[in-house]
């Protein structure tokens, strides 16, 4: 059985990244995703998809520093569909892209500059290749 997402999207806001109790980082952040085609009347269409992207660690760290609302990334990751209970006590379920590879693209769609340039790859280049 194959698990696999793969997308290359723009952030719809900036990241969130928090520390677990155990002591490790955990990034979330929303990408998007469109389709554009013309429909049989040649009117031109589009359509978005909204993800939600999930990593862990030292990659977790890397894009809590770096990435902003519109910058571009590559993300190859599994998907995951998990249940929780929300402060009212209703059960919700959400579906999540957990990365396993996040490659920092272009510069922030909107304009603006970048926040600072990624190091050059060392140590962590397998766990988070640039």
């Amino acid at each position: 059985m194959l698990n696999t997402w793969t997308g290359i999207a723009n952030l719809g806001a900036d990241p969130d990244v928090r520390t677990l109790d155990n002591g490790n980082s955990v990034c979330t952040f929303n990408v998007a995703t469109s389709e554009k085609w013309k429909d049989k009347e040649g009117e031109k269409r589009e359509q978005t998809e909204w993800h939600r992207i999930v990593c862990f660690g030292k990659t977790a760290e890397l894009c809590g520093q770096y990435l902003e609302k519109g910058r571009q990334v590559y993300i190859e990751g599994k998907i995951q569909t998990r249940k929780w209970e929300d402060k009212d006590g209703v059960e919700r379920w959400t579906t999540e892209i957990i990365a396993r590879k996040v490659l920092f693209l272009g510069a922030k769609a909107e304009g603006g500059g970048r926040r600072n340039e990624p190091p050059p790859p060392g140590d962590d280049s397998s766990e988070f290749p640039f």
